[in-house]
């Protein structure tokens, strides 16, 4: 990734935290729950080896194919899961990341090595699919952490919510949308630098 090497780090770091997190939710009993984490585990550590600034590490010009490659088998995988149950929101996002992804490997592949200060890839203006991902991708932003605000009035009235105790810690609903949120935060932060 390029730009200034202290956000990128930041970015790898909140990637792979995120990426071990799903690693270790696809342990949960919940067999829905750990076909998303596995997903998510791929894209939280293929975010984290993209946005390793450019000025610790310049990758080889073989890697930008193999990302766009295994991301676009991860996207392939997610329509025919989509095809599948006909109707998944979760699986529409997923398409979505891979394909932007995909999209940001494309970008870098066809781009020449950036100079050390510049600040993104490409030409003048803002591309179109850019635009319409980062579009998508603020608005999964502000949705996620809209769900993740507690709502009042829901638990059994001594302050305590109905059946957490019962969840392991790789089962909780809010880990894996703050993990979800994380890692649109992240997508956020590659997509503006393109």
């Amino acid at each position: 990734m390029p730009g200034p090497a202290s956000p990128g780090w930041l970015l790898v770091a909140l990637c792979a935290a995120t990426g071990t997190y799903c690693l270790l939710r696809m342990r949960s009993h919940v067999e829905e729950q750990r076909r998303a984490a596995g997903g998510e585990a791929l894209m939280g550590f293929g975010m984290a080896v993209m946005a390793v600034p450019t000025a610790a590490l310049s990758p080889p010009s073989w890697a930008w194919p193999v990302y766009a490659t295994v991301f676009g088998a991860a996207a392939l995988r997610t329509l025919w899961a989509l095809w599948a149950t006909r109707s998944s929101a979760h699986h529409l996002h997923h398409l979505v990341g891979a394909g932007a992804m995909v999209y940001m490997a494309v970008a870098m592949t066809a781009s020449p090595a950036p100079h050390p200060h510049a600040h993104g890839y490409g030409g003048s203006g803002l591309p179109l699919l850019t635009g319409a991902l980062l579009l998508y991708f603020t608005g999964y932003v502000l949705l996620s952490g809209i769900r993740l605000v507690p709502v009042a009035g829901v638990g059994d009235g001594d302050g305590t919510r109905t059946g957490v105790g019962a969840l392991g810690w790789s089962d909780r609903p809010e880990l894996a949308r703050a993990c979800r949120l994380s890692m649109g935060i992240g997508m956020l932060a590659m997509l503006l630098t393109m």
